[in-house]
């Protein structure tokens, strides 16, 4: 049989579809893995012959073999897990499979890996190399299927590498040579456009039925001390993993409790802070780090006890669940960062205003089949972690990239997608919450800073409500605030604040406690944009895992004008930098939120440990003041009410941007929130400054200065 797309769309069967009439669900169901079945049997036999094959160009042979090599590995793990060998494999047979299965994309074999885009493109030439390294990046999110058992993931993508192969085989067949670069774009191509429809609704499925449930499974089901159940998973497992698990098994049922205890109580009150019925919600997503599953199944059972199912979805690891640096879903840590970033652009090779609108399409069709399960859908319960070494990637010319008119195209679908998924998953009706801790990459004190880190998560919001109280007061009087850096820092920024029609009863800033941002706190706003100026400047700083050194955005009335870093030779690679990664591929965004960090505590542990670059920004935002680019922290929220602890209304929920919601949802929202922190060794000022010109101090050279502050000063000094 030849492979190519045309058949490839006539021999497919839609797992998630329609029942044929008059036939049961079952039979159909039966009739379907019979059918992938099949095909699998024919591609994997057909696998197995190319890897001994010479029937391409002579520089293509050994991708073709080396890439058939591997899928036939993977055939055999896959079937090596459906007969229940896994399960009863020692751990030194787990170790020596997982680091093979991986081992192609680590550091010290990056070099040599046609997933290396620079290792494709010196191979087969710049286009082609893209189009191969794309191919074999792809093929390699078969690890992770072979270990779910997903038989129909495995075959489409055997079946797209045998519809490659076949050409070539032809091309050289016909005319001595390869095919064209343009020719094998195509059917990659092709392939995403044919399979979107399925693996949108297949991953909406894994985010809001919690009858997908292959991690829950493992996690609650596992014996947990038999630390072999993290192979299971089939994710790249390192000592990180293993030494969290250890550390969560040697703490007390009652430590464990504790932390499970915080995060979805966190998770409870975001919902009753804001007036939203959690009763509502039937569904939770839990996404977390490999070696926390004891503290995983502990909130399990807690969020049971709010009548709640999880949904656990893994991070991407497919073109189709995009792919990133910053993971989102369940992970481990992974192989190498710098493989990651390389493809972190992939869609670059086939997005085209003709497959935003079909992803669209099928985004649409997929929620309106799964519209009664996205409206028992509550909201995200994150665990991030911290610790890992501080990642500076590489930029290479040879990586796909988007194009401009590819990056205006990725920003419109991010926007129309947020904003359908908001008419489906209301933002008035769901909530949020996010935890972080540490893994043992973080150095030899990771069990002491795990401890203090608790601490941090758990300090007494009492205190802190009643000391950030003070703060808004004062910032409530003011028309703008002045935030000045000191040293090195160049921040030099005017943030303009709403006008307070009634100040008896009206308050800009939120009273942020331990709720949805674990640990405490915070006071935020949503600042005017008009006559917002000047510059934000931060020496070091990672955002979403990435360094930035020297991030610089210039604001006027309150949009970004401008925006650099030194993390490269020339400021246009600079600027590409931020603009793909803190930018989102808009050419501005509006300054969407200005706060005041005050967890002190969080600051001198850091300082302590010399852990200030790897602390998430959940937690290094608390350290200084932060001002976010993107939307509000009240986005598809704005018309709530929402009431700080003494009774005031929290007006500043809107600026002129998301004001526009009414006229232009795509208008209102960028689908993009980042937080940039100044941290208090870098802060001259902090200054509240009224009408008539008078001033009220905040913070003075990183100290706070305002009087019922004091107390907050004294984890400076030992103390707290």
């Amino acid at each position: 049989m030849e492979f190519n797309s045309e058949n490839n769309a006539e021999i497919n069967v839609k797992i998630n579809g329609e029942v044929n009439m008059g036939v049961s669900m079952e039979t159909e169901r039966e009739a379907v893995k019979t059918a992938v079945m099949e095909r699998y049997q024919l591609a994997k036999a057909r696998v197995k012959e190319i890897m001994t094959e010479e029937c391409v160009e002579g520089t293509y042979v050994p991708f073709f073999q080396k890439t058939a090599a591997f899928l036939s590995e993977l055939a055999d793990v896959y079937e090596y897990v459906e007969d229940g060998r896994l399960y009863r494999a020692p751990m030194e047979e787990l170790q020596k499979l997982n680091r093979r299965l991986y081992e192609d994309v680590l550091p010290e074999h990056y070099k040599n890996s046609y997933a290396n885009p620079s290792c494709a493109a010196a191979a087969f030439g710049t286009d082609m190399g893209r189009n191969l390294s794309f191919l074999y990046a792809e093929l390699r999110s078969l690890i992770v299927f072979a270990f779910e058992k997903d038989v129909a993931e495995i075959t489409i993508r055997m079946e797209l590498f045998l519809e490659v192969y076949t050409s070539f085989v032809c091309v050289w067949e016909e005319k001595r040579q390869a095919p064209g670069a343009g020719d094998v774009r195509q059917m990659l191509y092709w392939f995403v456009c044919d399979y979107t429809a399925e693996e949108v609704e297949k991953h909406l499925r894994r985010m809001l039925c919690p009858e997908e449930d292959f991690a829950l499974r493992l996690i609650m089901d596992s014996d947990l001390e038999d630390l072999r159940y993290l192979y299971y998973f089939g994710e790249y497992i390192t000592e990180n993993e293993l030494e969290t698990a250890r550390h969560l098994n040697a703490m007390s049922a009652e430590a464990v409790k504790k932390l499970a205890d915080t995060y979805t109580e966190g998770y409870r009150i975001g919902f009753e802070a804001t007036g939203k019925d959690i009763s509502r919600k039937k569904t939770v997503n839990i996404r977390y780090c490999l070696g926390f599953e004891r503290m995983i199944r502990s909130a399990v059972e807690n969020f049971g006890r709010l009548g709640m199912k999880p949904t656990i979805y893994r991070a991407g690891v497919s073109i189709f669940q995009g792919k990133s640096v910053n993971k989102n879903g369940f992970f481990a840590t992974p192989a190498n960062k710098q493989y990651d970033f390389d493809h972190k652009d992939d869609e670059a090779l086939y997005l085209d205003k003709q497959y935003v609108n079909r992803r669209l399409e099928a985004l649409r069709a997929g929620y309106e089949t799964l519209k009664k399960e996205a409206s028992l859908f509550g909201g995200p319960a994150v665990v991030e972690i911290f610790g890992e070494e501080p990642f500076a990637p590489k930029a290479k010319e040879e990586a796909l990239a988007l194009d401009a008119g590819q990056q205006k195209l990725s920003a419109q679908y991010r926007t129309a997608a947020g904003t359908m998924q908001n008419e489906y998953i209301r933002g008035e009706e769901r909530s949020f919450t996010i935890i972080a801790f540490p893994v043992p990459a973080i150095g030899e004190k990771y069990r002491e800073i795990f401890d203090e880190t608790v601490k941090i998560n758990t300090l007494d919001y009492k205190l802190y409500q009643g000391i950030q109280q003070t703060i808004i007061d004062a910032l409530d009087q003011a028309a703008y605030v002045r935030v000045k850096g000191m040293g090195r820092n160049r921040t030099d920024l005017k943030v303009m604040l709403h006008r307070l029609e009634n100040p008896e009863k009206e308050t800009n800033f939120e009273n942020c406690v331990a709720d949805v941002n674990i640990p405490v706190g915070e006071v935020f706003t949503s600042p005017r944009l008009m006559g917002t100026d000047g510059v934000l400047h931060v020496e070091r700083i990672f955002l979403n895992g990435l360094e930035y050194r020297n991030l610089e955005i210039t604001f006027r009335d309150g949009m970004a004008a401008d925006y650099t870093c030194t993390n490269f030779d020339t400021g246009e690679e600079n600027k590409k930098y931020m603009k793909d990664n803190v930018m989102f591929h808009h050419d501005t965004l509006p300054l969407g939120e200005f706060a005041v960090g005050t967890n002190t505590v969080a600051y001198v542990t850091a300082k302590k440990y010399g852990i200030g670059d790897k602390m998430p920004i959940l937690i290094a935002e608390k350290m200084g003041p932060h001002f976010a680019v993107g939307d509000t922290c009240y986005s598809h929220e704005e018309d709530i009410m929402t009431y700080n602890p003494d009774g005031k209304a929290i007006v500043a929920r809107e600026n002129e941007i998301s004001a526009l919601r009414h006229e232009d949802m795509e208008k209102a929202y960028f689908n993009c929130h980042t937080d940039i922190t100044v941290p208090y060794d870098e802060l001259g000022e902090l200054t509240a400054v009224r009408e008539d010109g008078g001033e009220i101090a905040v913070i003075r050279e990183g100290r706070f200065v305002l009087e019922g502050c004091g107390e907050l000063n004294k984890a400076f000094d030992g103390g707290m």
